[in-house]
């Protein structure tokens, strides 16, 4: 009896102390109707999922709400991760979400084909919850530890980065509510995650508070699949489109295509745009595209962005659509990584960085659910900075107002650029040979000469969307009447493009200095890429004749005047890059079979040995010396304005080097002539036409244009020393390259014997003390590599102020 009674107390004392069913603990959260359901508990700071349909596809989109606000880091706000399509799969108490393996399909359908494929194939699964229960017909799981996980690769990067290991600190980790927030077809979550580790590099400290403990915005949007009514697109290479942009550029593989057809799919990246009316000429949409652009944009930049933005409505409009793109600002509390909007957004970084277009996109069809332009708010001031260096503009200390038109023309045009790529439109960056044809290119300010021998910004930067850039529109998004054949229409479109002569050169053969098309270049004007650098350098001729202290504003240190010389001084890099394509050039076509198109056609021999006179010009000490008054207008750096990698390179210490911008513009020249892939190009060129220039024809121009010209003196001769130097060092470096092809390696171990031949003759003749421990420095050079080819690795670089683009540094979309 006594026994009974225990247990009998025991059991009651369970009772009493059991947890209530979950419908009743969720009664004191706060809950939050959506997409997918979200509970939230302000007490314990947890934020639960309820679901309800499992093996149910949808799309996972993660982003980096709150940046670190380093270019170098390229951890930017508002940049965007992967887009996932994923389900929730439930074994017992556990629920995975997985992410489908989209690359390897079977677009057929019999189930037990496209089951083949799939079980042939991995899946990932990106986490695993532990199921609190049911209740309202949903499962409930504890999504916190997945909201404040390293979502966006931040440790990694950082770590490549050579910053430190870092990790995400729980303790200091936390879901934001004022950006957690549902609606019907999609749900979105925010969280602060910090990440603790020791600094061991140079940038993260010069963006944080403390750089033990770093802490950003990680953002999750869970979005419902769009609807079955969207048509893919089929990629084509010559359409100026993207494909996918994440996994495999060629697309996915499709394994229910029949033998002898492609296996491999691709389709073109856009957003869903149809007609009211189909056959109309012109018809409104069914639907806008709609963007906004962020409110903390200032004026008049927001303005500007506005404008350039709306330039794709006349691309619409030309494809036969009335007000189908608007251009808005953001509204009023509205979220920008909301996958509803369509944003412009304006980013801060500590140094100046690149633009770039992103979108959400859904992986199965490339359909564009959500663009995402983020805009460096630096750029404008680089604009403003080159107007600086050309105008010289400080009579007073009004500014005159053409400097900000001009930077705000950029701005317009950098809008518009970043939108295009977001609508599906790639860089095209042959547009700049035909009168700027697209604002899909990189475009450089366009500088004339008046009949007063002063230079004009006037028309700096284009206005309007190109018309290639309507070509492209026509060709992506026009929507053909039932019954059409749409690709056969599209085709036909395709065929009056190629007709009328536009041309389509891709970024990835383009943006390599070393890259082949004549008309592939990144920052270039005009269709003569020779005329353009002649005239680059008259312009910089005139800007570096008046450089005085009218260059900067009064007030500001005269030290700074070196921050406007540089782009100035360096104004041609760029149109360098696009005359060194001629050399070894080759121009082709993305054709296809049967559309009529010449497959390649290699650069002219004549027009080749015009672009190397041009480029050895460009290390004449007559185009590389600086003025004398110039040299004397800037002072030591006084303190708080320390020197920069924006910079020129130094070897007097804190006193200005006269020397620098000329090793600099030197060291950029010899980057396009002994480029190994371009020097390739032209031994195979010569060897199978004589009458084009081989890479030994190059070298031996450029020794002759150095080494072996007539000597000037003074500052000049000085010029002249410093770039036979690097030419030397340029080519050991070239010689001993084994990633170079073995042709190229030993023309340039030729020409080294040639010179240090020619050196043992100059030396025992020579009278003049600094030459003669100029040509000695040299052969003990060579002989030291000669035995020792690791001292190589003794020489230091050239490491010329960063360029492109034109208030940037690294990367863009």
């Amino acid at each position: 009896m006594r026994r009974w009674m225990l247990l009998l107390v025991v059991t009651l004392a369970a009772c009493d102390t059991a947890e209530p069913p979950l419908s009743q603990q969720l009664a004191g959260y706060e809950k939050l109707d959506g997409f997918i359901d979200m509970y939230w508990d302000d007490s314990t700071g947890r934020l639960l999922l309820a679901i309800e349909d499992f093996n149910k596809p949808f799309l996972y989109q993660s982003s980096l709400a709150r940046g670190v606000g380093s270019n170098d880091l390229f951890l930017d706000r508002g940049q965007l991760g992967a887009t996932r399509l994923v389900e929730f799969d439930r074994s017992g108490p556990k629920v995975l979400l997985v992410e489908q393996n989209l690359g390897f399909r079977a677009d057929s359908s019999d189930a037990a084909e496209r089951r083949a494929v799939e079980e042939s194939f991995a899946r990932s699964t990106i986490w695993g919850f532990e199921s609190m229960g049911n209740a309202g017909g949903a499962v409930i799981v504890d999504a916190t530890a997945f909201l404040t996980r390293d979502a966006h690769g931040i440790s990694a990067r950082l770590r490549a980065a050579g910053e430190g290991e870092y990790a995400a600190d729980p303790t200091r980790s936390a879901i934001y509510l004022p950006r957690t927030k549902v609606f019907p077809d999609n749900s979105e979550a925010e969280a602060i995650v910090t990440f603790t580790g020791q600094p061991t590099g140079k940038y993260l400290p010069t963006v944080t508070p403390d750089p033990t403990t770093v802490s950003v915005h990680l953002h999750h949007s869970f979005i419902r699949l769009p609807d079955d009514g969207y048509e893919p697109l089929p990629f084509d290479p010559r359409a100026g489109f993207f494909g996918f942009r994440t996994g495999s550029s060629n697309g996915f593989l499709d394994y229910a295509s029949t033998i002898g057809e492609q296996l491999a799919v691709n389709y073109a990246a856009r957003h869903r745009l149809q007609k009211k009316d189909p056959a109309a000429d012109i018809s409104e949409p069914v639907e806008p595209i709609v963007y906004y652009v962020d409110r903390g944009a200032p004026e008049p930049v927001r303005s500007a962005l506005v404008e350039g933005a709306s330039w794709w409505n006349q691309a619409f409009e030309a494809a036969g659509y009335r007000d189908a793109f608007r251009v808005e600002l953001l509204p009023e509390g509205a979220d920008p990584m909301d996958v509803r909007y369509n944003v412009i957004q304006w980013v801060h970084r500590s140094t100046r960085g690149w633009s770039y277009g992103a979108s959400v996109a859904d992986p199965r069809t490339n359909e564009i659910i959500k663009g995402h332009v983020t805009l460096g708010s630096l750029r404008v001031r680089q604009d403003f900075l080159l107007a600086e260096g050309l105008l010289a503009p400080y009579e007073d200390e009004n500014v005159p107002p053409g400097m900000l038109e001009m930077s705000l023309a950029r701005i317009r045009q950098l809008s518009a650029h970043e939108v295009g790529h977001t609508l599906g439109v790639a860089h095209n960056f042959a547009a700049s040979t035909q009168d700027r044809a697209s604002v899909m290119d990189y475009p450089y300010p366009l500088v004339r000469i008046d009949e007063e021998g002063g230079l004009d910004l006037a028309d700096a930067y284009d206005t309007g969307i190109g018309e290639w850039d309507k070509r492209a529109v026509l060709w992506g998004y026009q929507d053909f009447p039932e019954g059409t054949d749409a690709n056969a229409e599209r085709e036909t479109i395709m065929a009056e493009t190629l007709a009328d002569g536009w041309k389509f050169v891709a970024d990835a053969d383009s943006r390599d200095i070393g890259s082949a098309h004549p008309d592939g270049n990144l920052w270039d004007n005009g269709a003569d890429a020779i005329e353009e650098l002649e005239h680059l350098l008259q312009v910089r001729e005139i800007a570096l004749g008046r450089f005085a202290e009218r260059n900067i504003r009064i007030g500001r240190p005269l030290a700074t005047l070196e921050e406007v010389l540089v782009p100035l001084y360096l104004l041609h890099r760029y149109q360098l890059e696009a005359v060194g394509k001629l050399l070894g050039g080759q121009a082709f076509t993305y054709a296809l079979r049967g559309d009529g198109q010449a497959a390649t056609t290699p650069v002219d021999a004549s027009r080749q040995r015009a672009a190397l006179i041009a480029l050895l010009r460009a290390v004449d000490p007559d185009v590389l010396r600086l003025p004398d008054k110039l040299i004397a207008s800037i002072p030591v750096r006084p303190p708080g304005f320390e020197r920069t990698r924006e910079s020129f390179p130094r070897d007097t210490g804190i006193v200005f080097d006269p020397y620098g911008p000329a090793q600099s513009a030197v060291a950029l020249t010899l980057d396009v002539l002994l480029e190994p892939t371009r020097a390739a190009r032209m031994i195979a060129g010569n060897a199978g036409d004589a009458a084009l220039p081989g890479f030994g024809e190059l070298s031996d121009a450029l020794l002759r244009a150095t080494w072996f010209s007539n000597r000037r003196s003074g500052a000049d001769a000085e010029i002249q020393r410093l770039t036979n130097r690097l030419v030397l060092e340029r080519l050991l470096i070239l010689g001993a390259d084994q990633a170079a092809d073995a042709q190229v390696r030993a023309i340039a171990f030729d020409a080294v014997s040639e010179l240090d031949r020619w050196l043992e003759s100059r030396i025992a003749l020579e009278r003049d003390a600094q030459w003669r421990a100029h040509y000695r420095l040299a052969r003990h050079t060579i002989e030291r590599v000669r035995h020792d080819p690791a001292a190589l690795g003794a020489l230091v670089p050239v490491v010329p102020p960063p360029g492109s683009p034109i208030g940037a540094n690294t990367r863009e979309r």
